[in-house]
């Protein structure tokens, strides 16, 4: 029996490796009742090379599928091992993990086998029966079913801390190439429900789960619903979009349905296929780390897509990061002096981070900072220089064209910018 479960774990979590939404901050769930785990904003992280979340128990409940998405290495028409867990199965391998300390939480998807509302049930038993049968409180990220009905998707929210839809295909035309049997409707309709749901449930508060766990054991427990919110997954250059079209559609992702995160999968050709990239020619990993920095500008440093991507420039640049690339761009605005900018021009300056110029205004009210109290800051100095005033400055700028600045900033940090540094997402300066 335990034989059979290790060959199912091996092939099914190999099958998860290629969805990277699993990041699970955000969530606070506290431990009750001296039940198992404790979901919160601290929660254990272990990270891969390319920066992939590794804490969680990753699986797919199976990766039997129904469709043949060309992308995709479960599909229909692949010659792949296939497995399926019981529901039963992965409620042991999560409790049994967590006792051994392997994992902080779980990360379940699946294939769609028979259709989108019995796959979807079965994922909802999984994380009802971790809550209720075992009163486990540690992180569960479960897969939004493209096609679910409403009612899976509410009951899921009572019981994950995060849900997510992959919308796979960056736009509906490259999805109708690559996975004609799929409709974007299917993949939008969950992602409202959850929305909305999350939406109200912020309205009224917590309140008392009619799914909760039995009066016994939880006697006033209140419902969370979808803590931690809800994310998706864009699968980068299967299609011809370019970063700006990326970009445009995450951004209205988070305006219009309050996402946490997109993220960014760089397509690993896995098959020849006319519609494809050939197979060898996989997405460079810097490209998809380009994509995150710039994520993150626009969702905490003020930036919008089109001030870091335009008609005539629609590609990232692979040597540099775009907060760079963008003060390059407009040199108009600097120098800034350290000391009078106001924080959202601050947080623009490369090389000072969010913390850092947080720091900055917060010191700078008691004294005129110097330059050595930057570099303590955690500025980072070789970029910084060439667009502040600051009193101690060793060299102050000269009027350096952009093109020389880029070269004086490679040259001293190459390593960090060359298009084969493996992408952690610390870029964000």
């Amino acid at each position: 029996m335990w034989d059979r479960i290790k060959e199912k774990l091996g092939i099914l979590a190999d099958s998860a490796k290629y969805d990277v939404s699993c990041a699970s901050s955000g969530s606070k769930r506290k431990n009750e009742n001296k039940g198992l785990g404790n979901a919160s904003n601290g929660i254990c992280h272990a990270y891969t090379e390319d920066g992939r979340c590794v804490s969680l128990l990753k699986i797919l409940l199976t990766n039997h599928c129904i469709y043949d998405c060309a992308y995709c290495v479960s599909r229909r028409s692949n010659d792949v091992k296939r497995a399926a867990f019981t529901v039963q199965e992965v409620v042991d391998l999560t409790i049994n993990f967590y006792r051994r300390n392997y994992i902080e939480g779980l990360f379940l998807s699946s294939g769609i086998f028979k259709n989108a509302d019995y796959t979807m049930e079965r994922l909802v038993l999984v994380a009802k029966k971790l809550r209720t049968e075992h009163n486990f409180n540690g992180y569960i990220h479960l897969k939004l079913v493209p096609g679910a009905s409403k009612e899976l998707v509410e009951q899921a929210g009572q019981f994950a801390d995060r849900l997510s839809v992959n919308i796979e295909i960056p736009t509906e035309e490259g999805l109708r190439l690559l996975a004609p049997d799929k409709k974007r409707e299917d993949m939008l309709h969950p992602m409202r429900v959850l929305k909305n749901a999350i939406d109200e449930s912020a309205d009224r508060g917590p309140r008392p789960s009619s799914l909760a766990l039995p009066a016994a054991a939880s006697p006033a427990k209140s419902r969370l619903f979808a803590p931690a919110g809800q994310s998706t997954q864009m699968v980068i250059g299967a299609t011809a979009e370019p970063d700006l079209t990326i970009l445009k559609i995450a951004d209205a992702f988070y305006k219009k349905m309050k996402l946490r995160r997109v993220y960014y999968s760089g397509y690993v050709p896995i098959s020849t296929d006319n519609r494809l990239p050939a197979i060898g020619t996989p997405v460079p990993l810097i490209r998809e780390n380009r994509l995150y920095q710039a994520d993150w500008l626009i969702r905490w440093y003020g930036f919008s897509v089109d001030e870091l991507l335009s008609a005539n420039q629609p590609s990232l640049d692979m040597e540099i990061d775009p907060k760079l690339a963008w003060a390059l761009q407009n040199l108009h605005v600097f120098p800034l002096d350290i000391n009078t900018a106001d924080l959202l021009l601050l947080k623009r300056i490369p090389g000072i981070g969010l913390q850092s110029a947080e720091r900055i205004v917060q010191a700078r009210r008691y004294s005129p900072l110097h330059w050595d109290q930057l570099k303590k800051m955690g500025v980072a100095i070789n970029r910084a220089r060439y667009f502040i005033i600051c009193k101690g400055l060793p060299q102050q700028p000269k009027d350096y064209a952009a093109e020389q600045i880029r070269q004086f900033i490679l040259s001293a940090g190459h390593s960090k910018y060359h298009p084969n540094f493996s992408p952690q997402l610390a870029l964000f300066q």
